[in-house]
């Protein structure tokens, strides 16, 4: 079986579960995609192909909740994350495989450190462009621009948390799609990751779907945060053996 037929494969998989993960929760998405898609294609290919995919998905969520979205903060998160693109682009560029794979890790077990200590930033507009340019940073060097997003906006109410949280995450996605194919880093196995992950998702979505509307949030939570911690843990193993 060629090695991109695999990588196909495995991306539907993954993306799926991605899926159900953004749905069900807000976020995730990446989280969940990044360090599994990293041991298939490593975490250069694994990140950009996220992202081009996060694109797709993210784009069909606020489509279909676009009335909940609160526009100004997603103007302010998008024009902050651009602010922050550049130096995320030097790690990706500069770094080595090894040290790419351990941020990655660090920045997972991180994030599900903070938020299952229920860690949460202060509000208002300043507390919203810092976590906007942080959150540009993580998701050109990691993939993974979600953290600093969920913990300035995790006290709105769930349909607009949600929304606008789709609404940001497309808007940086495209930005970062555009320097990722002007600096080259969009080959095959990306495309293919991709291509195969999209096709994934709705399946993904749809199970996620059901789970937001049926399940406690306080339980999903728990099972979320629990398979980060698992995934996290891996992929750290991963850098350092």
């Amino acid at each position: 079986m060629g090695t991109l037929v695999v990588v196909a494969i495995a991306a539907v998989a993954i993306f799926a579960l991605a899926a159900l993960a953004q749905a069900a929760s807000g976020f995730g998405s990446a989280l969940v995609a990044v360090p599994l898609l990293s041991f298939v294609v490593g975490p250069g290919d694994a990140l950009v192909a996220a992202t081009l995919a996060g694109l797709v998905l993210t784009g069909g969520a606020w489509r279909r909740e676009h009335g909940h979205t609160d526009a100004p903060v997603v103007r302010r998160l998008t024009a902050a994350g651009a602010l922050g693109m550049p130096a995320g682009l030097a790690v990706l560029l500069l770094a080595s495989e090894r040290v790419l794979t351990t941020v990655i890790a660090v920045v997972l077990l991180l994030t599900v450190a903070l938020l299952a200590a229920g860690v949460r930033l202060p509000t208002g507009r300043r507390a919203q462009w810092g976590a906007g340019v942080t959150s540009g940073a993580l998701l050109t060097s990691t993939g993974m621009n979600g953290p600093p997003l969920v913990l300035v906006l995790r006290d709105e109410p769930p349909h607009r948390f949600r929304a606008t949280l789709q609404a940001t995450f497309c808007l940086q996605d495209a930005v970062a799609v555009v320097a990722f194919v002007a600096l080259g880093q969009v080959g095959a196995p990306v495309l293919v990751a991709a291509g195969a992950g999209v096709l994934g998702m709705p399946l993904g979505w749809r199970l996620g779907d059901a789970v937001f509307q049926r399940l406690s949030p306080q339980r999903f939570r728990v099972l979320v945060l629990a398979g980060l911690v698992v995934t996290g843990v891996v992929a750290l193993a991963k850098a350092l053996a």
